[in-house]
């Protein structure tokens, strides 16, 4: 990820409106969490923010008669900026908010990018009780830098899918980072997405019906789909390594 600029960014998080039609009762919440860049103090990029309204959209439509509530998290600037790491404050505040707004409800922090890495990163709010990483951009190993938090993952289900083919976030982190947090964690899984790239273009339908069965059962209890049983049930790294079938969510869910 590159460097981008110093223009003005916003004085403070948002949360934008529900997406969809809003539920008559919540019983639980996803936050989505835009992609960005390494070091910016820019605005967030409006194109960041639409590559995760698809998402969005699949899961305020799936999880609306089980009272999902659905939300865009705008960050104050589109970078992570080191130790600020500003999108994770950024997702912790929205956190906050979920509860002001709607009460005790549990919390699905749903990242693409720098937002899968947002996601991980603020998992150890209170309120969260799921994480959904796409394509998360991770850091490359440094002897010299402590390695990526996992003990924040403690007491959630964890789900992060990645391209075999991404060329722009590496999925051997991803990987990494998910071996370490199953140590502790029993209730992670990951997926592999073979060929698709970063975007998860080629697999796009597969990929949100993942989506939407991980934050249903996550968030309201609902049976999971068999591969996402067997992938958390699996040890690594063979529930770490578990390919998305073509075809997914086409089929009976159970």
């Amino acid at each position: 990820m590159a460097h981008q600029g110093t223009a003005r960014s916003t004085d403070a998080p948002r949360l934008g409106r529900a997406i969809g039609t809003a539920p008559s009762a919540v019983g639980g919440a996803v936050l989505l969490l835009p992609g960005g860049c390494e070091t910016s103090t820019r605005r967030p990029s409006p194109l960041a923010a639409g590559a995760v309204r698809a998402l969005g959209r699949r899961l305020a439509r799936d999880g609306r008669a089980a009272g999902l509530a659905t939300h865009l998290v705008r960050y104050r600037c589109r970078g992570w900026n080191g130790v600020r790491a500003q999108p994770a404050e950024d997702a912790a505040w929205a956190a906050d908010e979920i509860v002001r707004r709607y009460g005790d409800v549990p919390v699905c922090l749903a990242g693409v990018d720098m937002g899968g890495r947002a996601a991980l990163r603020a998992a150890g709010h209170p309120a969260v009780n799921s994480v959904l990483a796409l394509a998360p951009w991770l850091p490359e190993d440094d002897v010299a830098a402590p390695p990526e938090p996992v003990r924040q993952l403690a007491g959630r289900q964890v789900l992060i899918v990645h391209g075999t083919n991404d060329e722009r976030t590496d999925p051997e982190l991803s990987f990494r980072l998910a071996a370490r947090a199953k140590k502790a964690n029993r209730d992670v899984c990951r997926f592999e997405v073979h060929s698709d790239g970063h975007r998860l273009r080629q697999h796009h339908a597969e990929v949100l019906a993942l989506a939407s069965d991980f934050v249903r059962g996550a968030l309201f209890g609902e049976d999971f789909a068999r591969p996402l049983r067997d992938a958390l049930a699996a040890p690594p790294p063979l529930g770490l390594r578990m390919p998305l079938a073509s075809g997914f969510g086409r089929s009976l869910r159970r």
